[in-house]
């Protein structure tokens, strides 16, 4: 009786987990028109944050060398899998490394989060290989966790050699998804932070003054709204820049791949995004769905093009044939047989017959809590990923039990 008890107990799980993966995870998004606009760059692309939705590609799709827009992977992965407060310490691949570097001391230790705020403001190659080494236990181990992590958020077009972005065979990322690996780290609050400082001083235990960072990227300074997010420029690579800026309570993402404008170039990208795409807000958290006792389980807001929102469509997917009956029954009868945690179905939201968005819905007195930041990421790599379903349940099953993977 207690074996059939907990296999029946798994059996629910498993099956709430299989409903909250169809129902939570968006489809991949619509791409925008871009015949308004141009840049300088070989490759480039833009971003809404919130949807994912790209609202501009060149040559988006083509494997191209990043440069040091590889230290955005770089430093997403020692966030997710590292210690903040751990110290690193520079052995000698860090030590002297080439190219822009922090001029750390062989031996010389750092919490990690102070090494990553130098690896994203100053560029520093020595504290990507140190930092490396600290997380991955080797270099080698923490490039295998950048790939790993590419593969999870569905970055067909990335493969990463090294943590610094110095141009190597096999090392490689694409205009598209590097705005997609970018939206998804704008989603972790730490990474959120380092990216928009202007400056940052940490502990010089080898001299009697603080190190002194100041961000290298302009557009902090250049753009209204700018938070974000990293330079890069090789002799094989050229300049490179990642950018980010919200107004309005929309944020966006620029990408441009060899672009000796750049700088302009994402001002007039970015413009671009917030003028003709702007997020309307479609659904609240908590909203009733008209006639049936069912309410929606989050928000959801889209950048719509000019013309766009006429052409939405939104139906109404229950998860069961009795369930239209049973969505619109009282509490008192539901409660007699509900082995549904609630949860009904969702709403699934349709543009150009292309899914956008997928809002569970849920009787009014069964509605989950808000997840939290961690579930919403998880979420997040979920919806982004074109991996197989197992693997897609995994990530589900890690975000409802909290199951952490070193990530802080």
């Amino acid at each position: 009786m207690k074996m059939k008890t907990i296999t029946c107990k798994s059996i629910c799980t498993l099956i709430l987990c299989t409903l909250l993966l169809l129902t939570l995870a968006p489809q991949p998004s619509l791409r925008a028109e871009n015949s308004s606009i141009s840049t300088h760059a070989k490759a480039a692309a833009l971003i809404d944050v919130e949807s994912g939705r790209i609202l501009y590609s060149s040559r988006g799709d083509e494997p191209m060398l990043i440069a040091s827009l590889t230290k955005i992977m770089t430093a997403l992965v020692a966030i997710e899998n590292g210690d903040l407060e751990s110290k690193v310490k520079v052995g000698k691949n860090a030590f002297a490394k080439e190219g822009s570097s922090l001029y750390l001391q062989l031996g010389e230790e750092m919490t990690l989060e102070n090494m990553l705020y130098g690896l994203m403001l100053r560029s520093g190659n020595d504290a990507a290989t140190a930092i490396a080494e600290h997380v991955g236990g080797s270099e080698e181990g923490f490039v295998y966790l950048m790939n790993a992590k590419a593969e999870e958020l569905g970055l067909i077009h990335t493969h990463f050699a090294n943590p610094h972005g110095l141009d190597a065979e096999g090392h490689y990322s694409s205009a598209n998804d590097l705005a997609r690996l970018t939206a998804y780290a704008m989603h972790n609050p730490v990474f959120k932070e380092i990216v928009k400082t202007p400056e940052k001083t940490a502990d010089n235990p080898n001299d009697k003054w603080d190190y002194k960072w100041s961000n290298k990227n302009k557009m902090l300074r250049l753009y209204e709204g700018a938070n974000g997010v990293k330079t890069g420029y090789t002799k094989k690579a050229l300049r490179c820049l990642v950018s980010s800026a919200t107004r309005q309570g929309q944020q966006l993402v620029a990408v441009t791949i060899n672009d000796g404008n750049d700088w302009n170039d994402h001002a007039a990208l970015l413009d671009y995004g917030f003028n003709h795409y702007p997020l309307t807000s479609l659904i609240e958290r908590g909203e009733p769905v008209k006639g049936y006792n069912l309410v929606t389980s989050k928000a959801f807001r889209y950048p719509f093009g000019e013309g766009e929102q006429a052409r939405l469509v939104t139906k109404l997917v229950l998860t069961a044939p009795q369930s239209r009956r049973q969505a619109q029954s009282s509490a008192r009868d539901r409660a007699r047989n509900d082995s549904s945690f609630g949860l009904q179905g969702a709403l699934v939201l349709q543009l150009g017959g292309r899914e956008i968005g997928r809002i569970p819905v849920y009787f009014p007195d069964k509605l989950p809590p808000e997840p939290s930041v961690r579930q919403i990421s998880s979420a997040q790599a979920a919806a982004y990923s074109g991996r197989h379903f197992l693997d897609s349940l995994g990530s589900v099953l890690r975000a409802l039990f909290g199951q952490a993977t070193g990530g802080n």
